[in-house]
């Protein structure tokens, strides 16, 4: 029995939420790595265990393939690797995790972008034979630009290398150069062996001389989200809630404004404004499931009512009045470009910023950045896993925060109106010179 089983459950901590993603080349063990950090942390129902000892029973191994419990789609374990973004729910007792295991190859540096979208901490995993690859830098550039507060390198296979400090060491120096052009400066390193489990949960006895934390402890340790610094208050209306019960004539007057806040949190009484219209307010209740609460906190799902009747609908937002974000129809921003099809300069497309829609047009490309040499590049269109600094002009104005204050109200997504697929993943540098909206 651990010492936290020990303890009664009101004296146990409890750490908050941490989403944190694995990236990196192909084959660096990501699956692995999770796989061992789920069995070692006796996180995995019995059943899911049996499963996986027939499936490497079926392939021929000796031992069991830990890899099996996230790469779960037909295609990846016919051929090893990982596609599509993998998910998995833990908990240890004292910290809930959510962990998206990101594919490695080229061609589905997309996917990385999307679970790269809302993770805390990133594990970006190094094969320790091979050392810093292009996907290692692709990846470690793309984790930087969406804001991941968090780095951990881990320089994984190193029973593979005999566990040589002076591998680990070479690994760290190239890696730490890298970052610091970049302006990586929270990044940690941790040597491991994801198949044998070293560093993982627990030390081992066989990389004696690093005398760092383990994995599992970085993680324990990590801050919650939402924590390292005061946010500003951001509703995006999903949807106006107007009862019809002839039979509750209480509920003849009701009008909540439903949806997710971003970021920040709000109380019944605050003075709130709504964009576009620039209207006040103030809030007369907050509501879950009909049930009022004092406040409304990041990522919870609310109603909020109004002490006044004021039009609102899908798309607007409701932010404190002294917390305004900016308004514009122009944007200047750091654009992936997610699809096989490249940007064509003059088309129209879809911007979608939280729950407003705005048709945009590019209006620059500043330069797209070679990720190899992180050098800045003029452009004139952009292809797949093309990273670049480009401009928007929209039709309709939307209500952003920079990237860098808020991811929620930061980011948005270009989608194709012909084939409804989204195209290209943003992250706002600012609002650009122009119509204010």
């Amino acid at each position: 029995m651990s010492a936290i089983e020990r303890l009664p459950a009101e004296d146990i901590p409890d750490n908050g939420l941490l989403r944190f993603l694995t990236c990196g080349s192909v084959d660096d063990g990501k699956s692995t790595l999770i796989g061992r950090l789920l069995y070692d942390s006796k996180t995995i129902l019995a059943d899911t265990l049996h499963a996986i000892q027939r499936s490497s029973a079926r392939r021929g191994l000796d031992i069991v393939d830990l890899s099996l419990l996230t790469d779960g789609l037909q295609a990846e374990r016919e051929q090893g690797i990982t596609i599509d973004v993998a998910y998995r729910y833990f908990t240890t007792g004292t910290r809930k995790y959510i962990i998206a295991d990101a594919p490695g190859h080229e061609q589905y540096t997309r996917n990385m972008v999307t679970a790269a979208s809302t993770a805390d901490l990133a594990i970006i995993l190094i094969d320790a034979r091979k050392g810093v690859l292009t996907q290692t830098r692709r990846h470690s550039y793309v984790a930087h630009l969406l804001g991941i507060p968090h780095i951990v390198v881990a320089v994984n296979k190193m029973d593979l290398v005999d566990y040589a400090q002076e591998t680990f060491d070479r690994i760290h120096d190239g890696y730490l150069e890298f970052a610091s052009r970049l302006g990586i400066t929270d990044v940690r390193f941790i040597p491991l062996s994801a198949l044998h489990g070293d560093m993982i949960v627990e030390r081992g006895d066989r990389l004696r001389w690093y005398e760092g934390p383990t994995l599992f402890e970085m993680l324990e340790a990590a801050p919650a989200i939402h924590s390292e610094h005061v946010e500003k208050f951001r509703f995006p209306v999903q949807y106006v809630c107007r009862p019809q019960d002839s039979a509750n004539p209480e509920l003849h007057d009701y009008r909540g404004f439903m949806g997710r806040v971003e970021s920040g949190e709000l109380h019944i009484g605050d003075r709130v404004t709504v964009l576009p219209s620039r209207l006040e307010s103030r809030v007369r209740d907050i509501q879950v499931l009909g049930e009022s609460l004092p406040r409304a906190v990041a990522e919870q799902s609310v109603s909020i009512l109004l002490d006044d009747e004021i039009d609102i609908s899908r798309g607007d937002m409701i932010v404190r009045s002294d917390e305004l974000p900016q308004v514009s129809r122009n944007i200047d921003a750091m654009l992936c470009w997610l699809s096989e099809s490249p940007l064509d300069p003059r088309r129209k497309y879809l911007l979608r910023h939280t729950t407003r829609d705005s048709k945009a047009m590019l209006a620059a490309i500043a330069f797209r950045v070679d990720i190899n040499s992180m050098q800045q590049q003029p452009a004139e269109r952009l292809v797949m896993n093309d990273i670049a600094r480009v401009s928007f002009r929209l039709a309709q104005p939307i209500f952003a925060d920079p990237y860098a204050e808020s991811r929620g109200t930061g980011a948005f997504i270009i989608i194709d109106e012909s084939t409804n697929n989204t195209v290209a993943a943003g992250m706002i540098l600012g609002i650009a010179s122009g119509d204010s909206g």
